[in-house]
């Protein structure tokens, strides 16, 4: 930029600065030509005037016209030249010779010294050369300054950019005052956010999904532990048949996960459901567990309700609750079943400390914890039934009461 604009500014210079002085080199030796010839005229026609009327010349009152320095050479008829003035030796330059009327036809010739004249033009050079370096001296200031305030959001956005590239996605929000550079920063910015979205996104998908995956797989090993301890085959074929369903139920959060994860729009995979079918699957599947720590599971509540959910999202919040339970709580386990309104509910409760006071309703916020856990268990399954139309609430913190909302079948609708 400096090397461009100082290039533009000596190109206007040379073709307006030589010119320019050339034009007033001329001015300036024209103008003084011109008035040495009017001196000369003067002097000329004096001279023309004494000759008409007297006859004679009178050298004194034309020496007056002669100006100092200056020296003046008159030709007359009947007269040898004479000469006015001193004898000019620097630089002489004459004037165009005065010719008097016929008969007498005069002539006079002014000389002067044109060294004045050309320290006028020396000056006026200068003058214009001092301004030609005076308006470069500007146009570099102005582009080093104008380099300096472009440089500095250039530089800045590429540090932007090599970060936001380096895995860095905070936005920035500098403006620099300069519309094209803004406009620059204003969609890094918004890509940073977008960036910064879909890295957050990405993060809680995998915290989530391996959350998700974690229970399905815990069940699958206390079945597989089932087998390994079992002795009659009658047995091993019962408990294979049920690691086969908690299979099935992985390959479902599977492709639950890929294709409904990031979606937290209602479910369009939503079906009726029988409620009781989906509760003794799950105490079949957690009874091992509770058994060895020595704690009943117990059903109460109304039968053969029908809801409209997701089969595996609704057996995924029920694990959850219960794996909650069996990690948490204490005693009996007890799930009830309800109807209020136009909905089912589900409540899982048992006889442990519950949920600190501190917590509250802060027990579903992601990340948050009472214990040595990773605080995703709650958020995803509340996030499950939120995506099935229903709800996940905490009815009660000591003892637990956590109950599940589900929007009830009517075969009618």
């Amino acid at each position: 930029m400096i090397k461009s604009t100082v290039s533009a500014v000596l190109i206007v210079v040379v073709l307006l600065g030589v010119p320019l002085g050339v034009i007033d080199a001329l001015r300036i030796s024209e103008a003084e030509h011109a008035a040495l010839n009017q001196r000369v005229q003067l002097i000329g026609f004096q001279l023309d005037q004494q000759l008409a009327v007297t006859g004679q010349v009178d050298e004194k009152v034309l020496a007056a016209l002669v100006p100092d320095g200056d020296s003046a050479t008159l030709t007359y008829p009947g007269h040898d030249p004479v000469m006015l003035g001193t004898a000019v030796n620097d630089h002489p330059k004459s004037s165009d010779p005065y010719i008097g009327p016929k008969p007498r036809q005069v002539t006079a010739v002014l000389t002067e010294s044109w060294s004045p004249t050309e320290m006028r033009i020396r000056g006026s050079l200068l003058l214009v050369l001092g301004v030609a370096v005076l308006a470069t001296i500007a146009a570099c200031g102005v582009a080093f300054l104008q380099a300096r305030r472009l440089s500095r959001p250039l530089s800045d956005l590429a540090q932007t950019a090599e970060r936001l590239g380096s895995g860095d996605p905070r936005p920035r929000h500098r403006r620099y005052g300069i519309p094209e550079l803004d406009r620059v920063a204003e969609v890094i910015d918004h890509t940073a956010d977008r960036i910064s979205r879909m890295l957050a996104t990405e993060r809680r998908l995998a915290a989530d999904a391996s959350h998700q995956l974690r229970t399905p797989l815990t069940a699958l090993s206390m079945r597989l532990e089932e087998i390994i301890a079992a002795q009659d085959l009658m047995d091993v074929k019962e408990e294979a048949a049920v690691a086969l369903t908690q299979v099935e139920r992985l390959t479902d959060v599977v492709q639950r996960l890929l294709t409904d994860a990031r979606d937290t729009r209602r479910s369009t995979s939503t079906v009726p459901i029988d409620v009781d079918m989906v509760i003794r699957q799950q105490i079949f599947e957690w009874r091992p567990a509770f058994r060895s720590a020595r704690r009943p599971i117990r059903v109460e509540g109304v039968r053969g309700l029908a809801a409209v959910a997701t089969p595996g999202a609704f057996a995924q919040v029920l694990a959850t609750l219960m794996e909650n339970s069996l990690m948490h709580g204490a005693g009996p386990v007890t799930i009830r079943t309800r109807t209020t309104g136009g909905s089912v509910v589900v409540e899982v409760c048992d006889e442990g400390p519950g949920v600190p006071p501190e917590l509250g309703a802060r027990v579903f916020e992601r990340s948050v914890s009472g214990r040595a856990s990773t605080g995703l268990g709650l958020t995803v399954a509340r996030e499950l039934a939120e995506a099935d139309g229903g709800r996940l609430e905490l009815l009660q913190q000591r003892p637990p009461v956590f109950a599940v909302f589900l929007t009830a079948f009517d075969p009618l609708t």
